[in-house]
């Protein structure tokens, strides 16, 4: 199994003021660790953090059929449409959102993971409303700011016990708090909600499937309790399998 990851990074620059004095600091940072480290146990991942998305993800449709699923997570629809080639030298390039919707349309598999700049986001900063990739996804995107912080915990309620993206996971889950508010599609199937806002929905598109999970992969909306807890790795071990049309029984 060959999975492409994108986004789940970013940069930091602090300005640390003593008295008089002071000076800047910048750092790099990716929530993605202990994610993509259980995505790997399912086959090979390729993971491209946000500052080479722009250049390495895929511009031809040949590139996106080499894997068996395509997740973008925190990486806004700007950092894909927006080739460098198109940004800083006013060159036509292939659009990269219509690629991924006809890549789901052959039959691959497609999912996004919810943070502030996916679906919409911080400010709607996101920018995935009425874009190719809306039309893949399992759930409508509002148009604005969608996300919803909950700092007392959000409670997931399962919706379907008998979907094999659950196969193995026993138990309540640990809280979250917050996600994208999305609205899911008539035709989708939602897996399970927190605090009845869709949490995990899916769906499928031409010959191929698509997934919306609507909070993050790790703090803070994922809480460490969450990622600690062993329906983490199960559930996102599932995952993999369910997009590459790989699932177990």
């Amino acid at each position: 199994m060959r999975i492409l990851v994108a986004g789940e990074s970013w940069v930091s620059f602090t300005n640390h003021i003593k008295g008089f004095d002071q000076f800047s600091m910048a750092t790099y940072e990716s929530g993605a660790g202990p994610w993509i480290r259980v995505l790997e146990s399912c086959g090979h991942v390729e993971y491209l953090p946000n500052h080479v998305v722009g250049n390495q993800f895929p511009s031809q449709i040949e590139e996106l059929k080499q894997y068996d699923a395509v997740i973008l997570s925190d990486v806004g629809a700007n950092t894909l449409l927006l080739h460098p080639d198109t940004w800083n030298r006013g060159e036509r390039t292939p659009n990269r959102l219509k690629l991924v919707r006809e890549y789901v349309r052959q039959g691959g598999g497609f999912a996004m993971v919810g943070g502030y700049l996916t679906f919409q986001g911080y400010e709607g900063k996101g920018a995935y409303a009425g874009t190719p990739i809306e039309d893949v996804l399992p759930v409508q995107l509002e148009r604005w700011d969608d996300r919803l912080e909950a700092p007392e915990g959000l409670d997931v309620t399962v919706q379907e016990h008998h979907s094999t993206l659950l196969r193995g996971i026993e138990g309540e889950w640990p809280y979250l708090l917050g996600l994208n508010r999305l609205t899911a599609k008539s035709e989708a199937q939602v897996i399970a909600t927190a605090d009845a806002w869709p949490l995990l929905v899916t769906g499928t598109y031409g010959s191929g499937r698509s997934l919306a999970w609507a909070s993050d992969i790790g703090p803070h909306w994922c809480p460490q309790t969450f990622v600690d807890w062993s329906g983490y790795r199960q559930l996102w071990t599932n995952i993999a399998q369910w997009l590459a049309g790989r699932e177990k029984g």
